[in-house]
C-alpha cells in the first residue's frame, strides 16, 4: 500500500534526523577539545543532513545517518566520569559509610555555614546513627518557577538522633552551573549529598531566591524507612567507589528515589510520568497514599506544608528541624501513630 510505504519512509527520515541532531549535540557538549566542539558539530550536522536529503538513494542517506549515529554513540558511551576534578567547595567530598550491626557511621556529612548563597564555609563531619532509632521518612519538595519541575530531598527521621537529609544532585566543577539541556549529556556526575537540614533545607529557604520549599510526612513505616535508607547507603558507597554520569532523563534525583523506594519494598519500579515531570511528585505520592494527609485535600495539604516563613524565623537555631515541622500534618505523635503504616 502506497500510503503505508510513504508513512514508513517519513518515520524513518524523522528518526534519522532526530538521532543526527542528538549526535551533533553530543559532539558539541561533550567533545574533549573545547575549541573544536562547535565546528565539528556543524560539519557533522551538515554532512549527514546533506546525505539524507541530497543523495539520490533513500537507503544510502539513511545508512550514512545511522552509521554516523552509531560511531558518535559508541564514542559517547565510552566516556567515563572521574572523581578527580576541580570541584566546587560544596561538592568537594563524597559521603561514604561503615556499618557495624545496628550502628551506621557516615563520613563526609556536609554542614555548610552560609553567609550568602555563594559565600559559605563547608565542614565535612562524621556522624553515627542507630538503625533501631529510625522511625520514618519525610520528603522536602522545592519548586523555583516551572511547576512541572521540582527537586525532592528525602530526610530520614532518627528521633532524638536527628534527621538525615539526602539530596541527589549534580556534582559541579568550578565555574559550572546546572543546565537542563546539558543534563541530558555527559556534563555532570551524580552525587548523593548527606547533610544537615540547616544546610540543605535552609540554603533553599533562606538564601536562594524564588525557591519555595514544602515538607511532607510520608507513610513509610520504620521497617520500610530502614529498607529504603539501606538502599540509599548502598548507592552512596557505590558512587564513592565508582562515579556515574548524571542524566536528566534516566539517572537523576527522582528516578533514583523511585528505584530506592521500589527496592526497599521488594517491588519492581512503577512507571509514572510524574517521575520525569517531578513537579507533580506530590500529586503522585498523594494518589498512591504515600503521604500522611490528615484528611486534607492535596491543595490544603500543600498549603500547610510550605515552610519558607518558618525556616527564616528558625534561621540557624539548633531546633531548626523541629521548628519547621511544628504544627504541620504528620508531625505530631498522635497523627503519626494514626496514619503511618
Amino acid at each position: 500500500m502506497l500510503w503505508l510505504r510513504r508513512a514508513l519512509v517519513l518515520i524513518t527520515y524523522l528518526v534519522a534526523v532526530l538521532v543526527t541532531l542528538w549526535a551533533a549535540a553530543a559532539i558539541f557538549f561533550d567533545s574533549p577539545i573545547t575549541a573544536l566542539r562547535l565546528p565539528v558539530a556543524i560539519v557533522y550536522l551538515l554532512v549527514v543532513l546533506a546525505a539524507l536529503f541530497l543523495l539520490r538513494s533513500y537507503h544510502a542517506g539513511i545508512v550514512v545517518a545511522l552509521a554516523g549515529f552509531a560511531l558518535v554513540a559508541g564514542w559517547w558511551f565510552s566516556l567515563r566520569p572521574s572523581q578527580n576534578r576541580d570541584w566546587q567547595p560544596h561538592d568537594a567530598e563524597t559521603a561514604w559509610l561503615e556499618t557495624q550491626g545496628d550502628e551506621v557511621t557516615i563520613h563526609n556529612v556536609r554542614n555548610c555555614d552560609y553567609r550568602t548563597e555563594n559565600d559559605y564555609t563547608c565542614h565535612w563531619e562524621t556522624r553515627t546513627f542507630h538503625l533501631s532509632r529510625l522511625r520514618g521518612a519525610d520528603i522536602f519538595i522545592t519548586w523555583w518557577g516551572p511547576t512541572l519541575i521540582a527537586h525532592p530531598i528525602v530526610s530520614f527521621d532518627f528521633g532524638e538522633q536527628g534527621h538525615v537529609p539526602m539530596s541527589i544532585e549534580t556534582r559541579d566543577v568550578v565555574g559550572q552551573s546546572y543546565s537542563a539541556i546539558r543534563g541530558f549529556f555527559r556534563q555532570y556526575t551524580l552525587i548523593y549529598i548527606v547533610s544537615d537540614e540547616r544546610d540543605l533545607v535552609r540554603l533553599r529557604t533562606n538564601f536562594r531566591k524564588d525557591e519555595e520549599v514544602y515538607v511532607f510526612r510520608t507513610t513509610a513505616s520504620p521497617a520500610l524507612a530502614r529498607d529504603v535508607f539501606q538502599e540509599y547507603l548502598d548507592r552512596i558507597n557505590q558512587l564513592h567507589r565508582q562515579p556515574e554520569w548524571y542524566n536528566a532523563l534516566t539517572n537523576n534525583c527522582t528516578t533514583n528515589i523511585a528505584l530506592s523506594a521500589a527496592k526497599g519494598q521488594g517491588k519492581p519500579a512503577r512507571f509514572d510520568w510524574r517521575i520525569l515531570l517531578n513537579g507533580k511528585m506530590d500529586e503522585m505520592m498523594y494518589e498512591h497514599d504515600s503521604l500522611v494527609t490528615g484528611g486534607l485535600s492535596l491543595p490544603e495539604l500543600k498549603a500547610q506544608a510550605h515552610i519558607n516563613a518558618a525556616a527564616r524565623a528558625a534561621d540557624n537555631s539548633p531546633e531548626f528541624s523541629r521548628l519547621i515541622r511544628e504544627g504541620r500534618v504528620g508531625f505530631t505523635p498522635q497523627m503519626q501513630s494514626a496514619e503511618t503504616r
